[in-house]
């Protein structure tokens, strides 16, 4: 073959090489290799799963309920809680030590233990008193109960029944329409918390009837007779912008202290004087305790007309987990809502018995999430008198001076 055609064959074949290995470069070029996995990966995974274990396990040496296995289920019950509050509008616990910073010294002791151990894990305060005198027993979470309060929920229904029967509203057989052809009296409405029948009566009221006997009872100031740290709760200056049938249901515009409560719940349960709380600092001053009335309320006929439909909701009502004893009655009014100032769920429960030589005023409020109510806070109200009959503590006589002449009244 001529040198000529066989160099220019060669050059041909070059050519072509050289065309195909430029392409092979230009492809590489824009289809980027696989990545390969970090060889860390695995390790960054183990560990992640360690760190969340870790956390279970010092959240769990941290609680102060986990003291033994028995304890660990409501520690379960409070995880999960937590988790479902984190989705929700709620920022106030569910959960907490609600004993934490108790200044105890005047407090009954006993009273003290059986509030304590109903209470349990929940975020929330539990108020005990003497209806005939005013003493305070005993405040689980003292810092709640002396706080300005929060919305009251239904448990606002007692001071506007009061109200409503005090000004011939109605009587407790007057029937309203809550729905449809469905009438209630005082009673059923009282236990079945109706929310239609308190609204009508705050639109028969008005807001300066209903302001001026929330006043009356004790709401929107201080209820203790110098009581430390104690705030007064809020009464509006006028009808709420929801309107007055939302006050009188479910206490839109007011926010209502435990004490405040405790002390009108007092005033139900002795016939009608409404005492200034009194919380010892010692067991001496406890001893040496005089009851002072704040005022005596004109309501000892209107008493028997509330009373069955605050028996009516332990017995068949909102308050049924309390657990119904037709020997040893309880009176109470619950109350659910959310607080949005907060925001908490809140679950009121305000009670008395009087049963045995030691009547008590009960109040229980509870915080925190979706799980928090009234019939739940009627379950620890109820837990409290159940302790307390385990100890014969309703059997008991604990005598505390009530001279009339020793008493100090303002009014």
């Amino acid at each position: 073959m001529p040198l000529k055609t066989r160099s220019c064959i060669a050059l041909r074949f070059f050519v072509l090489f050289a065309i195909l290995a430029l392409g092979s470069t230009l492809v590489n070029a824009a289809v980027p290799a696989k990545k390969k996995k970090p060889a860390r990966a695995a390790s960054v995974r183990a560990a992640s799963r360690s760190a969340v274990a870790l956390n279970v396990r010092t959240a769990t040496v941290r609680s102060p309920r986990i003291a033994s296995a028995a304890s660990a289920k409501p520690f379960a019950k409070k995880a999960r809680a937590t988790k479902k509050i984190s989705r929700g509008p709620w920022r106030v616990p569910t959960y907490a030590d609600s004993t934490e910073g108790d200044f105890i010294d005047g407090e009954d002791l006993a009273v003290r233990r059986a509030a304590v151990d109903a209470l349990g894990p929940l975020n929330g305060t539990v108020v005990v008193t003497q209806p005939e005198t005013g003493r305070v027993l005993t405040i689980v979470n003292q810092k709640l109960a002396l706080k300005n309060g929060y919305q009251p929920c239904s448990t606002v229904k007692v001071p506007v029944a009061l109200a409503a029967l005090s000004e011939g509203v109605i009587d407790r057989q007057t029937l309203i329409r809550v729905y449809g052809r469905t009438t209630f009296d005082m009673t059923t409405a009282l236990a079945k918390s109706n929310n239609q029948y308190f609204a009508s009566l705050g639109q028969r009221l008005g807001f300066d009837r209903m302001s001026y006997y929330a006043r009356l009872f004790g709401l929107g100031e201080k209820a203790g007779l110098d009581i430390a740290g104690e705030q007064p709760g809020i009464l509006p200056d006028a009808t709420p912008k929801s309107g007055m049938g939302m006050m009188t249901s479910f206490g839109d515009g007011i926010t209502l202290t435990p004490l405040e409560f405790a002390a009108l719940m007092g005033a139900v349960a002795n016939g009608g004087t409404l005492y200034y709380l009194q919380y010892p600092k010692s067991q001496q001053e406890a001893q040496a305790l005089t009851p002072r009335v704040k005022r005596r309320l004109d309501i000892e006929s209107w008493i028997p007309e509330i009373k069955p439909g605050m028996m009516g909701a332990v017995e068949y009502g909102t308050a049924r987990r309390i657990g119904f004893d037709p020997n040893e009655p309880i009176y109470g009014k619950t109350g659910t809502c959310t607080d949005t100032r907060t925001p908490t769920h809140l679950g009121w429960f305000g009670s008395f018995t009087e049963v045995g030589n030691n009547h008590l005023v009960v109040v229980v409020l509870l915080t925190g999430g979706g799980a928090v109510s009234g019939p739940a806070a009627s379950g620890v109200a109820g837990e409290v008198y159940k302790n307390l009959g385990l100890q014969t503590y309703f059997a008991q006589t604990h005598a505390t001076p009530t001279s009339p002449s020793l008493m100090i009244s303002n009014n």
